[in-house]
This record gives structure tokens, sequence and C-alpha cells, in this order.
């Protein structure tokens, strides 16, 4: 259906002649009311132009929906036949990096609810659409989800009648005068590299890149370098805004790195080592005593997963 889609271009604002909580029967009717262009996708937009509506539709398990606010989960990595998630998002997706347009320019959002959401794996809604009105693009970060991938989510707060979103930096540069436009290409750039710091740098080094979970070290080169990765127990940036402390980062190998990201491995107060997913015992942490890790990191991570996604293929 791309011609459905690029035959109306894309236009910011309310729909002519649409009123907020008037009930469109489909995806086709959406589209002939001017409501929604993607025909049958859930975004409708570019990354160089942004996004004019959105379709609630449950297919995100990380989704929050509020009459007011709403914590939208962007688009990628989804299977369209079980629903879940088999990778992670980035935001360099031409809806995610969309949306983040929207935030820097000020672009106001259409979206529309699915009703009655049916299906344990693919969600449809079998209740027909309600068109909710206009949002704006109010923050946007990256997290761990509960499916345990990498996701892009976006804060959208109702607009009142009348209101416009007003443009904001999204990715400001100290001494720097850039364009909106080129703020978003730079966070989309920002967030393909991996973070490194000095704090980094020193746990690395107090632990000689060994895994302080499963002792694993990499050696990488004749010399006898060995490679890790740093993970922060409490993740950087929104949401979880973590510190970039030493006491809040763990030096890991690849493999317990994913797997203490994903909430897969997980601390008990005593830094002993879980299995995230069934909650056995695997082993004790190795900490030095100059290594004071905060506990106050430890249960954030903990509770992240604690409602972890229930299967329902599991029953």
């Amino acid at each position: 259906m791309a011609n459905a889609q690029s035959s109306n271009p894309i236009r910011f604002g309310a729909p002519l002649d649409v009123s907020e909580g008037q009930w469109f029967k489909g995806h086709a009717e959406l589209h002939r009311a001017g409501v929604h262009r993607a025909y049958g996708q859930g975004i409708s937009g570019t990354g160089h132009e942004g996004v004019d509506s959105i379709v609630l539709s449950g297919g995100y398990v990380d989704d929050v929906y509020g009459e007011d606010e709403i914590t939208y989960t962007g688009e990628g990595s989804r299977d369209r036949d079980t629903g879940r998630l088999y990778a992670d998002q980035t935001m360099a997706s031409p809806g995610n990096a969309g949306l983040l347009l929207n935030e820097a320019l000020g672009h106001p959002v259409r979206v529309i609810r699915g009703l009655k959401i049916r299906g344990k794996k693919r969600r449809r809604a079998t209740g027909g659409y309600e068109y909710c009105g206009l949002f704006r693009v109010a923050d946007h970060w990256m997290t761990i989800g509960k499916e345990g991938f990498r996701v892009c989510q976006f804060k959208l707060l109702r607009l009142a009648p009348g209101e416009k979103p007003t443009p904001q930096p999204i990715s400001p540069l100290d001494g720097e005068d850039t364009s909106l436009e080129e703020q978003v290409r730079l966070t989309v750039e920002r967030e393909r590299r991996i973070r490194d710091s000095a704090v980094v740098r020193q746990v690395k080094e107090m632990y000689d890149n060994t895994c302080q979970i499963c002792n694993l070290r990499l050696e990488v080169s004749p010399g006898g370098e060995a490679y890790s990765e740093a993970a922060h127990i409490q993740a950087l940036g929104k949401p979880h805004n973590g510190p970039d402390k030493v006491w809040n980062v763990l030096c890991l190998c690849p493999n317990c790195h994913v797997l203490f990201d994903r909430g897969a491995l997980q601390l008990t107060d005593a830094l002993d080592v879980l299995d995230g997913l069934t909650q056995r015992f695997i082993g004790a942490l190795n900490a030095t005593k100059e290594h004071q890790i905060r506990l106050d990191c430890v249960r954030q991570h903990r509770a992240r997963w604690a409602d972890r996604l229930h299967d329902p293929d599991q029953e």
C-alpha cells in the first residue's frame, strides 16, 4: 500500500472535518479522511520530514497509554507474525528519526487509538479506531524494554485547543551553534557510539579486563591485551538517569554484559549473581574492597525487571 501513503503528502495539524473522539472502522477510512496516511502502518512519516500521525495499537508491551500523556515505543525489530521483538531498535529508523525531528521542530502529531485490542501474538484493533487529537513530542530516550531488547521511547503530551508546540533543542553542543535538524542527526549518530569515560577505563583497569561475573578474560592480542565492556548497573540516560561513577559500573565480558543489561542476570543485595529469568543462584560477584558498589543502584536495576513480561504461551 505504498502508493496509498505517497498519494497524500505529509500534513501536520488537525485533519479537516474530523473531530476528536470520531470513530473509524479501519485504516482505509482513516486514510480517506486524511487522519493517517500510512495505510496499515503505525507511524506515518519520514526521518527527513517528520511524523504527522501515529496509531496506538498495543503492539509494544512497554507502551503506556494515558488520556493526556503517552509513553510511545517507536518502530522496528518486531516480528509481524509473533508480535515480539527480535533485536534492538535504533533511532536511525525513519519513523523514530521523524519523531525526533518533531520534537526538535515543534511539529504536532495526530494520535489515533485502536479499540478493543485482541490477540496474544499479533495484536489487532477489533473495535475500530478513535481519533484522539493532537499531541507534541516532549521527550525521548532509549531503554531496555520488558522483552529484553533496547527500545526507542517518546513522551507525548496532549495539546490544548489552539496550542502549538514550540521547537526545542534535543542535542545541544557546548560552544557550537547547530540547527535543530543537525541536532537530530547528531543524536542519531551518538546513539550508535559506545560510551567511554575515565570511570569506565578505571573499572576495567581495576579488574584487568576480567569479567566480574564469569571470570573470563578475553585476550585479543599476542601481547596479552584483553577486551572487556563496562556495564552501568543503573543505566545511563533517560529514563533511568544512572550516574557515571565507579560504584555504578561493572567490568563484564560481552556475553555477561548483554545478559545483565537485559535483566537476564541480576544482583542481590549481597552481590550474589542470579539468573534473572529463573531467580536461581549462579555465583558470587567478584568485587574488590576498593570497588564499593552502591546498593541503591543494584536495587534499581533489579526493580526494573520485577514485573518481567509473562509469556502466555508457557501456560
